[in-house]
Order: C-alpha cells, then sequence, then structure tokens
C-alpha cells in the first residue's frame, strides 16, 4: 500500500509551498490541508515562535506578529539579502544550466525559487541587481509538471 501524504500548513505558499512543488513535480498525490483565514490569527504568534522564526525579527514585524521600527529592520534585512543572492548567484554561475547545481534540478531549486518569487511580491526592489535569481525562479515555475498546479492553486497573501 502506497503512503497517503498530508501537509498542513498555513492558508498561505510560505514554507509548505516547496513540499508542494516538489509533490507535483514528482506526481506524488497529498492532501493539501490548509488553515484558514479564520483560524490563521489565533495561531499565527505561537506558529511563528514555536518554529523559530523569532530569529527573523524583520518577518515578525512585517507579518505583525511584532511591534517594532520596520524600517530599520528592513534595513538590515535588505543588506543580508544582498549578502545572500551574490552567493546564490555564484551557484548559479558555477552550476551553467539555470538551476544552482551542476547535476541539475535539486529540492534547493524549488526551495529559492519560491523563497524569491514571494519575496519579489512583496519587495521587487531587492531584486534591481540581482535579475538572475529571477530568471532562477522563472525555469523552475516553467517546468511542465508544474503548470497545472501553478495555474491552479489558490492565491494567498503570500
Amino acid at each position: 500500500m502506497a503512503p497517503e501524504y498530508k501537509l498542513n500548513y498555513f492558508d498561505m505558499r510560505g514554507h509548505a509551498e516547496t513540499a508542494r512543488l516538489i509533490f507535483h513535480y514528482a506526481g506524488v498525490p497529498f492532501e493539501d490541508r490548509r488553515f484558514t483565514h479564520e483560524e490563521w490569527p489565533s495561531f499565527k504568534p505561537d506558529v511563528y515562535k514555536d518554529f523559530g522564526y523569532a530569529s527573523h525579527p524583520y518577518y515578525m514585524v512585517f507579518l505583525g506578529v511584532e511591534q517594532g521600527d520596520k524600517e530599520a529592520l528592513y534595513k538590515d534585512f535588505a543588506k543580508a539579502f544582498d549578502e545572500l543572492a551574490k552567493h546564490i548567484e555564484k551557484y548559479l554561475k558555477n552550476a551553467g544550466n539555470g538551476f544552482l547545481f551542476s547535476g541539475g534540478l535539486t529540492w534547493i531549486d524549488f526551495s529559492a525559487s519560491e523563497f524569491h518569487d514571494t519575496l519579489n511580491g512583496f519587495h521587487p526592489e531587492l531584486f534591481k541587481n540581482h535579475p538572475e535569481l529571477l530568471k532562477h525562479s522563472e525555469k523552475v515555475h516553467s517546468l511542465p509538471q508544474l503548470q497545472d498546479y501553478l495555474k491552479n492553486r489558490p492565491k494567498t497573501e503570500n
């Protein structure tokens, strides 16, 4: 008997989207259970803290979980993202195939492309100097195995 997979996550793409993309790419059936918007506010603060997001102050303030100086935190976040982007671009260049590793598509391509796609929706200015990251995201999201899912996936805040 084949295993039955259930993916429980909030009504958003978030970190679960990488798993969703991989399930669809591999053609593996799974139950995609999403918390509703009505359920979300009561879970939001505790879930973020339980899963280590408290170590990301900008996200905590940006998402409204905590109070803080969003502009100051954004400056720190943007600087850190710029350094990370340069590092990822080196991998893309060294692989030479549009993916992060020369062996081809890996799970990290799904994760990175989803992160960049989501972040671009909130802060497109971060990609002004890093268009290769968006090209990578487009390459991953253009895979034929993902087209039906991407066309029909629920529209969420992120």
